[in-house]
């Protein structure tokens, strides 16, 4: 008698197009496993990532705008489960594997740190073999989870992580939904935060920008997954129409040089670099003050780079209360 999970493999190859990833197709695990009865190893992957404790940090990291006052600003969770909301829009559209592109979304940012980019740059500064969050990301679900044993997800799912971003070429065409995703989802949930935060008003954005991508957040995200799904139908490639992605293009150099580098927030990310070098420097100094969960790792890894597992994991609030144990001074009494 079939499992669940093999009358799901049995339609997936009935109902995907031939350009998606099958799940009874995965090129498997660092670890073999015994297969799940009612899922896939692609839904099995997603469950472990939804479970994880640095999934649930996320809730308490910056996306954007370090410490604001109130309660709809994005946070790297909020961020992460709208790049999740967009990619299985198309994913779903195209006829590829949802369950996969699900699963490498909601991992993508598992290794952000706390205050955003500007965590991530510094850490890249001090840490000698460099910090990027798509490698931590990976290294988070590879050996961090679990006590140092990882989640151990799947090939395809770990090649979506680390290669969500940049320049890098992810393997599978859910990987390439994935990064579209993430850029769709962090340009215009942005341009809201902005716009809450008095950084920008519709009318400072370029007319020209506003008139063929929409004037609103969901005008604008309905606009590009529409082109996405359009443009990409029935090949073997996801891609914009030109015009949309120079469009799009313009819209994020845009947000750079007005948002992202707007100087109000580059105060309060002086003061972030502050504590996370000064948190470094102290704990590769006095490696005995670690958790015991990252002592551990000290025999396999050099200090530095378990002291950026430490405070990468870190919410930007437990950030700020372990500098102040630290380094701020408490009033004692003498008894």
């Amino acid at each position: 008698m079939q499992s669940i999970r093999e009358r799901i493999e049995q339609e997936e190859r009935t109902r995907l197009s031939p350009y998606a990833v099958l799940s009874s197709e995965t090129k498997g695990r660092a670890r073999a496993e015994e297969p799940c009865n009612y899922r896939t190893a692609f839904q099995r992957d997603r469950d472990r990532v939804v479970h994880c404790k640095a999934f649930r940090r996320l809730k308490h990291k910056t996306q954007v705008f370090i410490a604001p006052m109130g309660d709809h600003y994005r946070t790297r969770l909020t961020h992460t489960l709208e790049v999740t909301q967009i990619a299985r829009s198309i994913a779903r559209a195209l006829r590829l594997n949802e369950d996969l592109t699900e699963a490498m979304s909601m991992a993508h940012d598992l290794g952000h740190t706390p205050f955003g980019h500007t965590g991530e740059d510094m850490l890249d500064k001090l840490c000698k073999g460099g910090f990027r969050h798509y490698n931590q990301s990976l290294r988070v679900v590879d050996v961090l989870e679990r006590d140092g044993q990882g989640l151990n997800l799947t090939h395809e799912v770990r090649n979506g992580i680390v290669n969500h971003t940049g320049k890098h070429q992810p393997e599978t065409l859910e990987g390439y939904i994935l990064k579209f995703a993430d850029k769709i989802a962090y340009v215009n949930h942005d341009i809201d935060d902005a716009m809450r935060a008095g950084v920008l008003s519709e009318n400072d954005i370029p007319k020209e920008l506003i008139g063929a991508l929409g004037h609103t957040h969901s005008e604008r995200i309905d606009a590009l997954i529409t082109n996405i799904i359009e443009t990409s139908r029935e090949k073997d490639e996801i891609c914009m129409s030109p015009e949309v992605e120079q469009t799009f293009m313009a819209l994020r150099d845009f947000m750079f040089a007005r948002v992202y580098d707007y100087p109000k927030k580059r105060n309060e990310e002086r003061k972030a670099n502050y504590i996370i070098e000064a948190m470094f420097h102290h704990f590769v100094a006095h490696p005995e003050q670690l958790p015991e969960e990252y002592r551990a790792g000290l025999e396999r890894w050099e200090t530095d780079r378990i002291v950026c597992d430490y405070i990468a994991g870190m919410s930007d609030d437990y950030a700020v209360s372990t500098y102040n144990s630290i380094f701020v001074p408490k009033s004692w009494t003498v008894f």
